[in-house]
């Protein structure tokens, strides 16, 4: 059994914390908001995990200290740009002995830092290991132990095994491992952007070939920034990687495929957010990409066309034209 706290309690920190109590550890899920704490904890239910009853082994806190002191591994759970408003929280109270996992995908605007390097940026003084676990996992499916597979990455292998040994559960996740913690974060951050791009085409009635179309050529562009950067090719077509787009881009639990879906549809991005009611990751990493797009002197068609239209330069239709006039060109020589 290990001592766990998990902060950030939206539906992949509770989901997680469901099944790590499960399994037979002791888990703190900790929320910033006292009144959200008491309602999990009173109704033993998430607003946003309908028909999930939460364990009720579970400790719910608001509580930083509580949360995170003494526990051998600390999960980051919030949305990515929360992850070093967090962390600044978390520091005074960390001990070099824990394991720090982040779960949260996205990439810092300005600094171009995935969430691992913004853990790694607040706690330096620490030199705490930190696992990014990431792969083709929707909360609402782990939340009721539907069969899963996700990735545990750290260059040094041994916390990745750690978090392996930890995370396993014969009944619903399988748990692999990874060094290439840098792919495995690009390919989690980035995805969401095609999922975005997909849900567009959904939107628009357009079928499953345009989809899959999207899906391929987007992979494409999330590698040729990962290979830009110094990733291993081979995460790309792996669980983190096709397996994490895909995922992200077709199924009915994604919320950046249905921010998608209601902008082919025409709504505006205020109604679309509102409509959504959570957190569309692949609007915080659009700038980021853009940023790292100039920085490393790369053609992202795709994504570039998903920025015209969050900025209001064009339409969704105005974008399939412009995306299908672009010069021709090889399909495989071309990264």
């Amino acid at each position: 059994m290990k001592k766990i706290g998990i902060l950030g309690s939206g539906t992949w920190g509770a989901a997680l914390a469901n099944l790590l109590t499960g399994i037979g550890h002791d888990v703190v899920l900790w929320s910033k908001f006292p009144h959200e704490k008491e309602a999990l904890e009173n109704s033993l239910t998430h607003p946003n995990l309908p028909g999930v009853d939460l364990n009720k082994k579970i400790h719910f806190s608001a509580d930083i200290v509580e949360s995170v002191t003494e526990r051998d591994i600390i999960v980051f759970a919030t949305p990515s740009v929360f992850v070093r408003q967090t962390a600044l929280l978390a520091r005074p109270f960390l001990s070099n002995k824990q394991i720090i996992v982040t779960v949260a995908k996205g990439i810092e605007e300005g600094s171009l830092l995935t969430t691992s390097e913004i853990i790694h940026d607040v706690l330096k003084d620490k030199d705490l290991p930190v696992v990014a676990l990431s792969g083709p996992t929707h909360a609402e499916e782990v939340a009721i132990e539907m069969p899963t597979c996700i990735v545990a990455t750290c260059e040094n292998i041994k916390y990745a095994e750690i978090i392996q040994d930890v995370f396993y559960s014969s009944k619903c996740l399988r748990v692999y491992t990874n060094q290439d913690i840098l792919g495995v974060e690009i390919c989690g951050a980035l995805k969401n952007i095609i999922a975005l791009a997909a849900g567009m085409s959904d939107g628009l009635g357009y079928g499953d070939n345009a989809k899959a179309a999207l899906i391929t050529r987007g992979l494409r562009e999330i590698t040729r920034i990962g290979l830009a950067m110094g990733a291993n090719i081979n995460t790309f077509s792996g669980l983190t990687g096709i397996g994490d787009i895909v995922v992200t881009a077709t199924s009915v639990h994604s919320r950046n495929h249905r921010a998608g879906y209601l902008l082919g549809k025409g709504f505006t991005l205020q109604e679309t957010l509102a409509k959504v009611g959570m957190v569309v990751e692949g609007l915080n990493s659009l700038n980021a990409a853009i940023e790292l797009e100039k920085k490393f002197d790369l053609q992202l068609p795709i994504i570039d066309t998903v920025y015209d239209i969050i900025q209001g330069k064009t339409t969704v239709k105005e974008a399939v034209t412009s995306l299908f006039s672009r010069k021709k060109q090889n399909e495989v020589n071309f990264y």
